[in-house]
């Protein structure tokens, strides 16, 4: 069984029903298993500022031999797509945003699909619920997501991320 994490995104509609939503329809995918989810969090909108915050997740699950990276990411593309998501501005709002962050220790860059996640390093939103899921991860390079996180400048309020 591969580990894949998965992070989840919404700040439109009811962002925390879309989470749950894309959550239910992995865990109603054959071969896919939820080992653990994170909390909700509430993250401050990156990049593109002027708009709704972020309800913010991340899932660890296993995955049968059979999937691979573009298997699932045309999973993940589906159901975003059966959830209503909309093509939009890049980082800008979104019903259901749904990334692979990390698939088992694999390296890969093709065109449209990096592994790890680009993002990780300097998102707090991605390392903050990582960290409380798999509090010992270590990403295929070696970083720890503890240190990654120790290096960014933010804040953690309950379940509210504030990041500059």
């Amino acid at each position: 069984m591969q580990d894949i994490y998965i992070s989840l995104g919404s700040n439109q509609g009811e962002p925390a029903v879309n989470l749950d939503r894309a959550i239910q329809a992995l865990c109603d995918t054959s071969g896919l298993t939820l080992i653990r989810k994170s909390s909700k969090y509430q993250t401050e909108p990156q990049d593109f500022k002027n708009q709704p915050w972020f309800a913010n997740q991340v899932i660890w699950m296993g995955g049968d031999k059979h999937f691979t990276p573009a298997y699932l990411l045309s999973l993940l593309k589906k159901i975003e797509t059966d959830l209503g998501r909309v093509s939009g501005p890049r980082y800008g709002p979104r019903l259901i945003d749904l990334d692979i962050l990390l698939f088992g220790n694999l390296i890969q860059q093709e065109k449209g699909l990096i592994l790890p996640h680009p993002g990780i390093a300097r998102r707090a939103f991605i390392l903050v619920p990582l960290l409380e899921i798999s509090p010992e991860l270590m990403l295929p390079d070696g970083s720890s997501v503890k240190k990654l996180l120790n290096n960014l400048d933010f804040t953690l309020q309950g379940h509210r991320i504030f990041q500059t």
